[in-house]
């Protein structure tokens, strides 16, 4: 089994697009006012927004994007005008976490974990 893409819901359809956009994903279905899907720029995963009545976004779930390069990346991003809650930091499970929310409230956290996204030390042995 593998993860396919993640929804989250969106309040401003156009805002909600041009966001992603900027954060580097290639829109892939364009379905105004409701729908839109995108390619993430590395490894073929994809990610959607859709307009759900009565639906916005919170703390919860939190979606994660890593990329290799997270200071680079924050950096350029913030060049942009994306408003970041937490630049980046690396936290006590050795990854390095940055987090911001998209315009419909739903929290981001932009990260690099390195080999110690599937393998960190504590990793239970089988």
């Amino acid at each position: 089994m593998r993860l396919n893409q993640v929804t989250v819901p969106l309040g401003d359809y156009e805002a909600s697009k041009a966001f992603y956009l900027k954060l580097g994903l290639k829109l892939i279905v364009d379905a105004p006012p409701r729908y839109a899907r995108f390619e993430m720029p590395e490894g073929g995963s994809t990610f959607s927004i859709e307009k759900v009545d009565g639906v916005s976004g919170s703390a919860w779930p939190l979606i994660w994007f890593e990329s290799d390069r997270l200071d680079e990346l924050v950096a350029e991003l913030k060049a942009k005008g994306v408003v970041f809650e937490r630049d980046p930091e690396t936290m006590t499970y050795l990854w390095r976490v940055a987090t911001l929310r998209d315009p419909a409230g739903n929290m981001l956290a932009l990260y690099h974990a390195g080999e110690n996204r599937l393998d960190p030390p504590w990793r239970v042995k089988s």
